[in-house]
């Protein structure tokens, strides 16, 4: 019961702290030079992640197709341990693979910045104010070469059992 009345109030006070009015600031301001509308779901305002959606416009990220970017995100999906979650080079884990092209939330640069930024119910948490902007769209380099000969660091080929 006393776990139950804790889990109640923390989640109670992470509701009411990530709560904006329609039209206020998101909480971890708007992207640098880009224009966000908050559509709000609820009757208390945007609740990123749970119940909003939070259009980002056409987005596009300043590091597309750029080498050191692309390697410079590999790094940061190991260091901020994204690993935990979407596996070890991305191919899923207790969080979905990032390797296919079946995504529920898009697959957009803009639709990636915004699940990253804002968050997914069900698990993907809201980094948004946490990582600074400029490493998100590295990152989002760094998912773009999943699969593609521009990979850093991708997984060995998988082998063929002897016959």
């Amino acid at each position: 019961m006393m776990r139950a009345l804790v889990i109640a109030g923390c989640a109670a006070a992470l509701v009411a702290a990530c709560q904006r009015d329609e039209g206020r600031e998101l909480p971890h301001g708007a992207p640098t030079g880009i224009a966000i509308t908050a559509v709000s779901d609820t009757a208390g305002g945007v609740m990123p992640g749970i119940h909003s959606r939070v259009s980002y416009g056409a987005l596009r990220n300043p590091y597309e197709g750029n080498v050191q970017a692309e390697h410079d995100g590999r790094q940061l999906f190991l260091s901020y341990n994204c690993v935990g979650c979407h596996g070890g080079r991305a191919g899923g884990g207790m969080g979905p693979s990032l390797r296919d092209s079946a995504w529920i939330y898009g697959n957009t640069d803009a639709d990636l910045f915004g699940t990253i930024t804002e968050g997914r119910p069900g698990g993907m948490p809201t980094w948004g104010g946490k990582i600074p902007e400029d490493q998100i769209w590295k990152l989002i380099s760094y998912i773009r070469t999943l699969r593609t000969k521009a990979e850093p660091d991708p997984p060995p080929p998988a082998t063929q059992p002897n016959r």
